[in-house]
This record gives structure tokens, sequence and C-alpha cells, in this order.
């Protein structure tokens, strides 16, 4: 079989339905599965299927996005492992196009797709340069909006790589993440510490020290219905997981190559994002 497609469940029923049957709307030249890893909290925002090409994996603990993933990639039979949000839409073709294009360069260990919002702009998510320090100061103080050619002050969103141009990249959004799968057992696979955010960004950390390039392929394109999973950027819930993730990836790579200030700050500055969004939450109830 080609390709695994995994999606985890969380409450997203009618979302997860629909991300499914964009995938069979749009994929025609290669042999798939479906396995959806569900972990709702909700009985009746669970997912199931009678269709033949989709495998439910039902009341998986919610431990988290990478807990889920790992329980369905081992259920996978796939050459290939796609990691596909819940409140994403396939466009025509681009599930056998990206599967072609891994087929060609067997050097790519992690392929991400050009991914629009509902308004038709870049979700830059799906081109990125690690959290490093310069890369995180720059935009959080919104530098790389002010020089988004800039390769030192863009280097978070890559805001100087034209969004149709293939390239690689540091890290690739969790929302599309097509995965070889040996390269995926190598990994040992998403990091479970990491409940969610942060998590897309370490695997291709990984992929990337082992060699393999991650690779941002603008001929693939899908539409990602952000926020409509039921997370809600002012919820200090998901900021508190945004920054824990962010926080587990520094201490892991980046923590031994700065001194103990760059860390401080660092340590800070993520601890400030999610105390401002406290402070936020409470002004909009």
């Amino acid at each position: 079989m080609d390709l695994s497609v995994i999606i985890v469940n969380y409450n997203t029923k009618e979302l997860t339905e629909q991300t499914i049957q964009a995938v069979f709307d749009t994929t025609h030249k290669i042999e798939y599965e479906i396995i959806v890893a569900d972990n709702s909290s909700k009985k009746e925002k669970s997912y199931s299927s009678d269709d033949s090409r989709v495998t439910v994996i039902s009341d998986v603990e919610n431990k988290g996005f990478g807990y889920a993933c790992n329980i369905g990639a081992k259920k996978a039979v796939g050459r290939y492992l796609l990691f596909l949000n819940s409140d994403t839409l396939m466009q025509p073709d681009t599930l056998d196009k990206s599967v072609a294009y891994m087929n060609e360069h067997r050097d790519i260990g992690c392929l991400g797709i050009r991914t629009l919002l509902r308004d038709g702009t870049l979700d830059h998510g799906c081109k990125r340069g690690f959290p490093t320090p310069l890369n995180a100061f720059c935009y959080v103080t919104k530098l790389d909006r002010l020089f988004p050619q800039s390769k030192k002050m863009g280097g978070y969103r890559m805001s100087y790589i034209d969004e149709h141009t293939t390239c690689e990249v540091d890290s690739v959004s969790g929302a599309f993440m097509l995965i070889p799968s040996d390269v995926w057992q190598k990994s040992g696979g998403f990091d479970e510490s990491i409940f969610m955010y942060g998590e897309d960004i370490d695997l291709c950390y990984r992929i990337k020290q082992s060699g393999l390039k991650v690779v941002y392929y603008a001929e693939g394109l899908m539409i990602h219905l952000k926020g409509q999973s039921g997370l809600k950027t002012k919820d200090p819930a998901v900021i508190r997981h945004f920054r824990d993730g962010i926080t587990i990836f520094y201490d892991k790579y980046y923590k031994d190559k700065y001194n103990f200030f760059v860390t401080f700050l660092m340590h800070c500055g993520l601890n400030l994002y999610y105390l401002l969004a406290l402070i936020r939450s409470r002004f909009d109830k």
C-alpha cells in the first residue's frame, strides 16, 4: 500500500467526516488507507465508519496529539505515513502528487505542503524555521513582519521564501506531515512528553539530524480550517500547552548551546506569553 493517512479525532466528528471525504474525492492514483485515532471526551463527537478504507481506533486515552498519532501509526501498513489534521480540506491530486514527489526524492524524510487558511492567506506554520532565541525574538517583537525578506528577521516564518517555491525548510506543520514509514520507525515517532504544539518541530529536528531533508512542497495544496477543532488561541489551556511544548523543545536542543542568561530570557518570554493569555481570558469573560 502506498499511503496510510492518520487522523486524530478529538470531539471533531463532523470535521473529521469532511476531511476524510475530501481525501476520497481528491485522491485517485494511489492505494491508501485511513486510520482514525479517536480520543474524544464526548461520546456524541466520536467518529465511526463502515467504509472499508477506514480503520477507527476507539477510546484512545487523551495523552496528547503525538500520543494519539503514535497509536495510529502502529496500525499503519503504508510505505508512507501522512499525519493529517481533522480540520483540513485536501485539494485535487495533492496526495497523488505528494507521494509521487516522495518516490522521486528518496533523500526527503518529511514533506509538508502549501496550506491556505479559509481567507486564502498562507498558514505560515506550513514552512518554518526552528524557534531559536533569535527567531523567537523577531517573531514575538514582529520584526519579521517589518522585514519579511530578511533571512535573519524572518527566520521563524521563513517569510523570505515565496509560498509557490518548493524548497528545503527546517520544519513543516503537524497539520500535514508526510513521512516514509522506515524513517518514522527510525525516528521513534512523536515525543509524547509534548502534549500538543511543538511535537511537529521536534520530529522535524530529529529527522534533519539523521541527515534527511524536510521539504516544503508548493505543488501540493490544502485548506486548513484553523481553530475549528475546538482550539481557541485565547484559551489559556492551549497557550499553556504551547508554552510547555516549546520549552521542552528548547531545553532538549538549545539549552546547552546558549548561556544561562539567554535561556533565562527564553523561559521568561514563554511564561510571560502564557500570563498575558490568562489576563486576556479574564477580560474576555
